[in-house]
């Protein structure tokens, strides 16, 4: 019988793709999310029954064991971006991964991938940072063979990055920036994806492997950048950091009083801290060269999905390219 991989968050953005590579490597995938219903779209990336969607509440002992019950390895990519309702980063983002390291560990499982982030640090002012920082402690002391996966911004077809500021170019006229000069180095999402199952299927040594890709600049660069890429002139405001504190500590206090009706999923005060740090593989970490693979530049990824977002679309190239002909 084929192995068995549970993943937890195996239908977000990166475990999506994680499923896909270990599907079509010939595993089990067991797709462990809080909705199932609206996990379907994962089934198809093996034979019938190859790729199913589970429930799970990775603040459960035994609804995380349950779904890893027979499981040969588990990879958990399940991580918040914005406390709302009962997540919070302290839940998730550490006690939870710590419980799936200690239950894949009392359950005999053979190997495990963690999804973390760059930046992770116990001594960060950023919540965020520190958790992922704890969750990795956890991760260690419980399962201290598994390989722990630091991606900084990661890019790809369905990313919340460029295409959340894509699309406020579409209807705005300015792109606001907080930290306008932090470095980013972004890493496709496929890439991320084929360190996850290199780890769970070949030799490779535990421990933090931090993720980037070959491009490195600035969050106003890489605004440049997808400006360029789906054809639009905006103005790129730089919002100082003291305004940005000032804003995203309302809009934090909007989600507050209304008791999580309104979610920030704007600006958060911790996300203006996050902002002020470069976000970049650190100096002596190991890389995707440890593990054997090259990463992919922005330039053949993004032209491939920001298209959505030109004027016209698909058929904004074929415009500009008549352009030219008619003045030749």
């Amino acid at each position: 019988m084929s192995k068995l991989v549970t993943i937890y968050g195996g239908s977000g953005f990166v475990g999506r793709y994680i499923a896909r590579r270990m599907a079509q490597a010939g595993w089990r995938v067991r797709a462990a999310v809080r909705r199932p219903n609206e996990a379907l779209h994962v089934k198809p990336y093996g034979a019938v029954g190859q790729v199913e969607p589970v429930f799970c509440n990775i603040r459960d002992d035994a609804s995380v064991r349950a779904v890893m019950q027979g499981a040969d390895a588990v990879v958990n990519c399940v991580g918040i971006l914005v406390e709302s309702g009962r997540n919070k980063f302290a839940d998730v983002q550490a006690e939870g991964a710590g419980r799936i390291a200690r239950i894949a560990a009392e359950e005999g499982v053979g190997k495990m991938v963690h999804i973390s982030a760059i930046g992770a640090d116990e001594a960060s002012d950023s919540i965020y940072q520190q958790t992922k920082a704890k969750g990795e402690a956890l991760v260690r002391q419980h399962f201290p063979k598994a390989v722990i996966l630091r991606p900084s911004v990661v890019f790809g077809h369905e990313d919340q990055f460029f295409n959340r500021f894509a699309g406020m170019a579409r209807f705005s006229a300015f792109l606001p920036l907080v930290g306008p000069s932090t470095k980013f180095q972004p890493v496709y999402v496929e890439d991320v994806a084929a360190a996850a199952a290199k780890a769970l299927q070949d030799p490779v040594e535990p421990g933090i492997y931090e993720l980037g890709g070959p491009d490195i600049a600035t969050f106003r660069a890489l605004m440049e950048m997808m400006l360029l890429e789906i054809r639009r002139k905006r103005l790129l405001l730089t919002v100082p950091f003291p305004i940005a504190r000032v804003m995203a500590g309302a809009l934090d206090i909007g989600q507050a009083v209304t008791l999580g009706l309104f979610t920030n999923s704007i600006l958060t005060r911790d996300q203006v801290r996050n902002l002020a740090r470069d976000n970049i593989v650190s100096d002596g970490a190991k890389t995707f060269t440890d593990l054997g693979i090259t990463p992919t530049p922005m330039s053949s990824v993004l032209p491939a999905y920001l298209w959505a977002h030109r004027p016209g679309g698909q058929y904004k190239a074929i415009h500009e390219s008549a352009g030219h002909l008619r003045k030749n």
